[in-house]
């Protein structure tokens, strides 16, 4: 996640105009590494997600890991109402994996399960504890959250955060936008600060659950 000093994760909705070069190195350095990235789909909407640009050289050192040559991005959403027009939905090649509830329209379900792969996380809610399960289960082992915060705040609440990698950008914000996590109270999580980077006053910050 990327986050300006005073806490707000976007301007004018996108997290675009707090980040900058270094922060995409990082951003692209961590979704290097993931089986999975994991996004609600407010957040693939507003930041209008794609198929992942998986450099050849980073392929390459995935395959020499046991990877596959690039992550796949998983969408949560209870509604079902997806861009399934967008790039996302519609490169055969780069199937997504879509993560809802039992209680999903089953018109729209019928309609996903065409350009993606459906994981079914509990009865009415989407269940992420449930849902990570499942991706482990099919031989996942390294899923990245990228936001929102509504989907973080859940991840939080269920005990499921084992990092946390945030871009602190010098710049003053203001107004309403979500903190990092948000949502249901839950117990204090203890991380521990494992890395400091900086660069073009950006502070990379890398904690990990104690």
């Amino acid at each position: 996640m990327v986050a300006s000093v005073d806490g707000a994760t976007a301007i004018d909705g996108v997290s675009g105009g707090l980040g900058g070069p270094a922060d995409k190195r990082v951003f692209s350095a961590i979704r290097g590494v993931a089986d999975v990235v994991l996004a609600g789909a407010g957040t693939v909407r507003a930041e209008r997600y794609g198929p992942p640009r998986t450099p050849p050289s980073v392929q390459a050192a995935r395959q020499e890991r046991g990877q596959a040559a690039k992550p796949r991005i998983a969408v949560v959403s209870r509604s079902l109402e997806l861009p399934l027009g967008t790039p996302l939905f519609s490169t055969p090649t780069d199937r997504p994996i879509v993560i809802t509830s039992g209680a999903a329209d089953p018109d729209r379900r019928a309609d996903v399960a065409v350009v993606a792969d459906i994981v079914e996380a509990g009865a009415v809610d989407v269940d992420l504890a449930v849902a990570l399960a499942e991706l482990r289960g099919a031989g996942v082992g390294v899923v990245v959250g990228e936001g929102g915060p509504g989907i973080n705040g859940q991840l939080v609440a269920a005990g499921l955060v084992d990092e946390l990698c945030v871009t602190v950008s010098p710049r003053l914000v203001g107004g309403g936008s979500s903190r990092l996590a948000v949502g249901p109270d839950a117990a204090p999580t203890d991380l521990r600060l494992a890395h400091v980077l900086e660069e073009d006053g950006l502070l990379f910050l890398r904690y990990v659950r104690t």
